[in-house]
């Protein structure tokens, strides 16, 4: 030990081991799904803080091991951003600085039960409000939320629908507070394995008591797959190809065909021959298509990314606008400011507009679903909200065909595990080139995940539930409570430094008296 704290003496070493620190939770994502090792990989980094000799370094800890966390866990942007992704790395990251500094203040030195106690609940408080700062949608969005790393873990997914991935990511980091000061601080170990036993009781209370969504029928969804498509034709051609892959499902009986995001490169009101050529393919499978166009509108200004439902007779009129977009990639934050990141990366040329409201579509069979475009289904409060407004299936309609041989498939499909588990509704997650997925309304896998490398149309028998799950209903409360447990503690570190001020100010001995019997005042 002594050893390893001579190496970290030197302020560059130091911070290198806070970067690789911060980068090890990237191994609990998919694709190597490490789930468990969430549960302990953010020891090194409580460790280096907790040894850090100044509250000012120990911040600087934190603010490393967030950078080389936003870098790890953002790797496949860096062929789009290049060098623009340190950039928003580094300035994220200062979001970490006040938690490696409140871990100083919690665990530094040989603290006491108490405060080990204490630091069970605050730093995970904190780390949540690092994790709400950086999901608002202008900073980034909510990818690679800790909570995500539990996507395939049964117990985790019912308490996802109890407190949505906010839950799980208290608990995950909770049990990492818990295991550090196991691991260093003996006079704590106590109130350490407390809180290990809590989150054990936690997860099995989950199990026992939280609703189950009811099921109560199903329907056949099928997903078209058109695989990788390049060249400068490529929209053209993966128009011929969806059209060639969704005829093959005549004869299967789907209650509704989806495409993948940007499946259309062309407004259908400019291009009435692509509408027909839709609208006739719905006439063969006797099914709806839902299709994604990504394309200047020819009734508006601007380009919109585009849910369009398209029956036998053309267009339903149904439509969903994204609201959401990706920054950089559909459009450039301040672009007056960063407009240069075009020149060095894939960053967009003009930027996409907004939808202004969240659409449920009545796709005929009395089935209604909720469409999320891209990262969209990256955010709980989007399909929350679809679940409250009726939506009996959530469609995920996605593309990442420009992160083909990268991490960014396989994380962006979990997502739709923790959307269902959270929702108690089905959720399909249909892509242009992979990794499209189906999960169940406990968040249970339905049939076989399409790969990068699938070119194909699959029907899904997917479970059609009811009810509502206590996250709909409750909302982002593990948020609230987090907020509470924040104000209380700086409420009563607040207080704690007052007495310790008045308690320094007052006097060690009895002042002095005059021949008068009064004490002597200071100055007279």
């Amino acid at each position: 030990m002594r050893t390893v704290e001579r190496w970290l003496t030197s302020p560059w070493r130091r911070s290198c081991a806070g970067a690789l620190a911060g980068a090890l939770p990237v191994l609990a994502f998919p694709a190597p799904s490490l789930w468990w090792l969430a549960y302990v990989a953010l020891v090194p980094w409580l460790l280096l803080a907790r040894s850090a000799p100044t509250g000012r370094r120990a911040a600087y800890d934190g603010w490393c091991g967030g950078f080389g966390f936003m870098v790890a866990v953002h790797s496949w942007l860096l062929p789009s951003l290049h060098v623009f992704i340190f950039l928003i790395a580094g300035l994220l990251s200062l979001l970490w600085a006040p938690w490696g500094w409140l871990t100083h203040r919690l665990l530094g030195a040989e603290p006491s039960p108490a405060r080990a106690a204490v630091a069970v609940l605050v730093l995970p408080s904190g780390w949540l409000m690092v994790e709400l700062v950086r999901s608002w949608q202008g900073l980034g969005g909510p990818w690679g939320m800790l909570g995500a790393t539990q996507w395939q873990v049964t117990p985790a997914l019912r308490l996802a629908s109890v407190g949505g991935v906010w839950l799980l990511s208290f608990l995950v980091v909770a049990v990492n507070v818990a295991v550090a000061v196991l691991a260093s601080v003996r006079e704590a170990r106590v109130p350490a394995v407390a809180s290990l036993v809590a989150t054990a009781a936690a997860t099995s209370a989950a199990w026992v008591w939280a609703p189950r969504p009811d099921v109560d029928g199903h329907v056949r969804i099928a997903v078209v797959q058109p695989g990788v498509v390049d060249g400068g034709d490529s929209g053209d051609r993966r128009f011929d190809r969806e059209e060639q892959l969704t005829r093959q499902l005549a004869g299967q009986r789907p209650d509704l065909i989806v495409w993948g995001e940007s499946s259309v490169g062309y407004d259908l009101g400019d291009r009435p021959d692509l509408a027909r050529r839709i609208a006739v393919l719905s006439r063969e499978t006797g099914a709806d298509i839902l299709v994604n166009v990504d394309a200047r509108r020819s009734d508006r200004p601007g380009i919109y990314k585009s849910s369009i439902l398209v029956g036998p007779d053309g267009s339903t009129g149904e439509r969903y606008d994204k609201m959401r977009l990706v920054p950089f990639g559909e459009y450039i934050p301040a672009r007056s400011l960063f407009g240069w990141a075009t020149s060095v990366g894939k960053a967009a040329g003009e930027d996409r507009r907004r939808g202004t409201e969240q659409v449920v579509m009545n796709v005929g069979h009395g089935l209604r679903v909720g469409p999320l475009v891209c990262f969209e289904t990256a955010f709980p409060d989007m399909s929350r909200h679809l679940a409250q407004d009726g939506a009996q299936v959530l469609i995920g309609q996605s593309s990442t065909s420009s992160f083909q041989h990268s991490w960014a498939p396989e994380q962006h499909a979990s997502l739709a595990a923790l959307r269902a588990a959270e929702t108690g509704r089905t959720v399909v997650h249909a892509t242009l080139t992979g990794v499209s997925a189906v999960y169940g309304p406990g968040g249970e896998r339905v049939g076989r995940w399409l790969g990068t490398d699938a070119s194909t149309a699959q029907v899904y028998t997917v479970p059609i539930a009811r009810g509502v799950t206590p996250f709909v209903r409750y909302g982002d409360w593990p948020v609230d409570g987090a907020l509470l447990v924040l104000a209380v503690y700086c409420l009563s570190e607040g207080l704690r430094t007052v007495r310790l001020r008045r308690g320094a100010g007052e006097p060690l001995v009895p002042p002095a008296r005059t021949a008068h019997g009064s004490p002597v005042r200071p100055g007279r």
